[in-house]
């Protein structure tokens, strides 16, 4: 990989985590119904991909249930998440959707579950746990509830995405904005209260964390993603989106107070290492190792 492409790979993934922060700030502080959110968000991504609904992939219901696996299931459960939960834990806790998608690309694909994968997929259920641990025993908190569900639904919707060909990033997008404004709009008119006064608390606040939640986070930045996964091989990609736990952690800290103590950043290292693991041959670790020392030298 250039390094002009690591470089844009490491701005994708800082974009993702600021993503996280932001959200966290509008579901957290201005008290936004996170439906509500995740609706509005979905609206303007689908506004802007919209022409890329035409020549629908086959079988339509696939792509459907894809859809909303991949968006309401995911991102409306993470915002539901960040209403209680730390931004720092949400991004520890969703690591569990790469042991997940291997465990159930065996179960529903057939494809290989090695030692290796096994051994992984171990270390980062400890290292998720390690991170829900406390003096008292495990701390299931509701938020971090929602960020399993998350990680288990998206994993679904990517091994039935690995059953569609032929689907192009901003199609799928589209099809996720389509498929994802409807439940979740359906949600907050039905549900969920305040939303007229929370625009009209903050209107520019509230505005500009859409529009980059909307266009910078999801329309630009996996833009980005997919364009370097057509460009390099997946399992060279893929695991450099770790970086994002890594800076959601450290924007954490910053701007919204997460506290990072021994254990925490002990379980953070061991589900990381797990999923390099899950991702990762050992000569391929390698070569990760040295494209990152390059890519920071350059």
């Amino acid at each position: 990989m250039s390094p002009r492409d690591f470089s844009l790979m490491t701005l994708v993934c800082l974009i993702w985590a600021a993503n996280t922060i932001v959200s966290k700030l509008v579901i957290a502080n201005l008290e936004a119904p996170p439906m509500f959110y995740a609706a509005l968000r979905f609206a303007i991504v689908l506004a802007v991909v919209w022409p890329w609904l035409r020549n629908a992939p086959r079988p339509l219901w696939r792509m459907i249930l894809v859809g909303l696996c991949m968006g309401c299931g995911t991102f409306a459960l993470t915002f539901f998440a960040l209403k209680t939960a730390s931004p720092s834990a949400v991004a520890i806790v969703s690591q569990l959707g790469v042991p997940v998608t291997a465990v159930l690309s065996w179960f529903l694909l057939g494809e290989r579950l090695d030692a290796r994968r096994i051994a992984g997929t171990a270390m980062t259920l400890a290292g998720v746990v390690l991170v829900m641990w406390n003096p008292d025993g495990l701390h299931m908190s509701a938020g971090l509830l929602f960020v399993v569900a998350s990680a288990v639904i998206g994993s679904f919707g990517a091994v039935l995405m690995k059953q569609i060909e032929g689907v192009k990033p901003l199609q799928f997008q589209a099809w996720v904005g389509l498929t994802s404004v409807i439940p979740t709009l359906g949600y907050t008119l039905a549900f969920e209260g305040g939303q007229g006064a929370v625009i009209a608390a903050d209107p520019w606040i509230f505005g500009a964390a859409l529009l980059f939640s909307g266009l910078i986070a999801s329309v630009l930045a996996h833009t980005l993603y997919y364009t370097l996964i057509q460009r390099y091989e997946a399992t060279l990609v893929s695991p450099l989106t770790l970086m994002t736990p890594i800076f959601t952690i450290a924007l954490g800290v910053i701007f919204t107070g997460d506290v990072v103590d021994l254990r925490m950043a002990l379980g953070a290292a061991l589900a990381m290492v797990g999923v390099l693991v899950i991702a990762f041959r050992f000569n391929q670790l390698a070569r990760l190792v040295l494209l990152f020392g390059r890519g920071q030298g350059a």
